[in-house]
């Protein structure tokens, strides 16, 4: 009955025995066989031990040979009678190790299939016990299968040796990359040296006053991920209309009045900048949403659905409706849905596995003070949001409340929170004329770049 079910589920036993025999034919190809397969793609367990003892000695800089690897095992209490002979037979039965990476796809592939069957049992397992309303279960079932996607599990035990082995194929490709932070750049280079730029995973809330100029730093960062990464970057927007949107992104990218924009009255040279301005922005990926009722939800959903998703930008906190998790707030008990949504952008944000950027407004608490700058307590509804973010930046200008200070644009990015790193005020630049930010140090070239 067990070889009938062993059958049954998809593994390719030959497969696991060559990518194991090449590793031990040649350890050169181990490298590139760790970043593509892990433990758990061995579906038989004897030779996912094998592969888990390689792969502990390669962590450890040791020789990797037929002998070392069975010393190897009996120091970690997991070879059997069996074991010299196997490992011999692993090296006979393997044609060459210059196959291995295709040997590695094959062995890929029956692991996404065994996921794909447990994924597809847990679902039919949750209608059948009826487990919740239908959307709530259809949104758990598009959860399950987007993670397969990504190549991830929903929830679960994970050894710490497979977490281990992720975050050092993570450090190995951050060491190997030019760059000097290890999440997409923002554009502003102070911050993102403050915050090692936007990382994965990551809830990063900007806050401010109405008017201060958030949506205008939140598309400056959308706009320059989309060029520098290729990627796509979804924005939902539920204040202002796409158009609105287009306006701000191309002032910002063309130096040109968006007054200016509005009515048209542009000279020959101020055409050709917002021509070549244009010609940039529409070769990004930048979808926008500006549907105002959208939860967070129905954004997850959209986002699952983007095959090269780099970033999420929303637009703004207080105006969303509901997280979309099935609850109702008769009465609008504000805070409580606030702390909802909040979360859910989190899970969010840890589900796609790309930093998500929400815009916030403050209280009037700040406008009391003498010292005006934000702090994490004006966050309004606060509670929930300070603690579900990652990196909060509160936004500040004495300008916006002196216009006759001596300089009335400096400006002020305050990281009130930061898991990354340490809590600093960085400098700014807040261009009015073009809605734009910029670093400090950058506005004069940015300028007279034109």
């Amino acid at each position: 009955m067990d070889e009938l079910f062993e059958l049954r589920v998809p593994h390719s036993a030959e497969a696991e025995q060559a990518v194991i025999g090449s590793m031990l034919i040649d350890s050169a190809c181990i490298p590139d066989v760790l970043n593509k397969t892990r433990s758990d793609d061995f579906y038989l367990e004897v030779n996912r031990d094998i592969f888990d003892t390689i792969y502990n000695m390669y962590i450890y800089g040791r020789t990797v040979d037929p002998i070392t690897v069975l010393d190897q095992m009996r120091v970690r209490g997991v070879i059997r009678d069996s074991s010299q002979g196997y490992l011999l037979e692993l090296m006979q039965v393997t044609p060459t190790a210059a196959n291995v990476m295709k040997y590695a796809e094959i062995l890929r592939e029956q692991s996404l299939l065994r996921a794909l069957l447990k994924a597809g049992n847990d679902i039919t397992e949750m209608v059948r016990d009826g487990a919740g309303e239908a959307d709530t279960m259809l949104e758990a079932a598009e959860r399950k299968i987007y993670a397969l996607r990504q190549g991830r599990t929903v929830g679960g035990l994970m050894k710490i040796a497979n977490v281990i082995q992720d975050v050092y194929n993570q450090i190995s490709e951050n060491a190997a990359s030019d760059s000097k932070i290890p999440g997409l750049p923002t554009g502003l280079a102070d911050l993102d040296s403050t915050i090692l730029g936007l990382n994965k995973g990551d809830l990063v809330l900007i806050a401010s006053r109405p008017g201060m100029g958030k949506t205008s730093i939140a598309l400056n960062i959308a706009l320059h991920v989309a060029k520098i990464s290729r990627k796509t970057v979804a924005v939902f927007s539920l204040e202002m209309s796409r158009e609105q949107l287009a306006i701000r992104l191309l002032a910002g990218e063309s130096l040109v009045d968006s007054q200016k924009l509005l009515t048209g009255q542009l000279s020959h040279a101020e055409w050709q900048r917002i021509g070549s301005a244009a010609s940039v922005i529409s070769e990004t990926d930048i979808m926008i949403d500006d549907n105002p009722s959208l939860s967070v939800a129905e954004m997850n959903s959209q986002c699952r659905r983007l095959d090269n998703l780099g970033l999420v930008v929303i637009d703004y906190l207080q105006l969303m409706q509901s997280a979309g998790s099935g609850r109702s707030y008769a009465g609008e008990n504000r805070t409580q849905a606030v702390s909802d949504i909040s979360r859910m952008m989190k899970i969010m944000a840890k589900e796609l596995n790309v930093p998500v950027i929400c815009l916030s407004q403050l209280s009037r608490a700040n406008e009391t003070r003498t010292n005006k700058r934000p702090v994490l307590s004006d966050l309004r509804e606060s509670g929930a949001i300070e603690q579900d973010a990652d990196i909060v930046i509160g936004l500040y200008r004495d300008g916006y409340y002196d216009r006759e200070c001596p300089n009335p644009n400096e400006a002020e990015a305050i990281v009130l929170k930061n898991r990354h790193g340490e809590l600093k005020t960085v400098p700014l630049m807040w261009l009015p004329e073009y809605t734009s930010y910029v670093s400090a140090e950058r506005r004069h070239s940015e300028e007279d770049g034109y």
